[in-house]
């Protein structure tokens, strides 16, 4: 079973930075993508930045203060995040696509999440 967990949340002020990390185990599998979402109370889940295939790709919210990469042998990404605002604030959620070799069964599977807290 693949395990998905989050870390490096944490409450900052305006203009601060945090780094957070993804690590997925429980399986030999591909993990082809890893993405970081977020969720802000009351609001729905938005895409923030994915790491696919050696490619990067951000959402427009991150305006270039964010950056992720990956320790791919390890199966883990980051995500470092400067110049952080008090919109910024919500749950950050890691997803991994998972592919099976043999199969070629894709799915994805979803961390708890970590709380970023930007005051201001």
């Amino acid at each position: 079973q693949v395990q998905v967990v989050e870390s490096g949340g944490g409450q900052v002020h305006t203009g601060e930075s945090l780094r957070l990390t993804c690590r997925a185990s429980g399986s030999r599998a591909d993990m082809p993508t890893m993405a970081w979402y977020r969720q802000a109370p009351g609001k729905q889940r938005e895409w923030v930045a994915t790491h696919a295939n050696g490619k990067t790709n951000y959402a427009t919210l991150t305006e270039g203060r964010f950056t992720i990469s990956r320790d791919t042998g390890a199966n883990t990404m980051y995500l470092q995040m400067n110049s952080l605002k008090p919109e910024d604030t919500a749950v950050y959620l890691c997803m991994v696509l998972v592919v099976e070799q043999q199969t070629a069964k894709a799915e994805n599977y979803w961390g708890q999440g970590t709380q970023v807290t930007v005051s201001p």
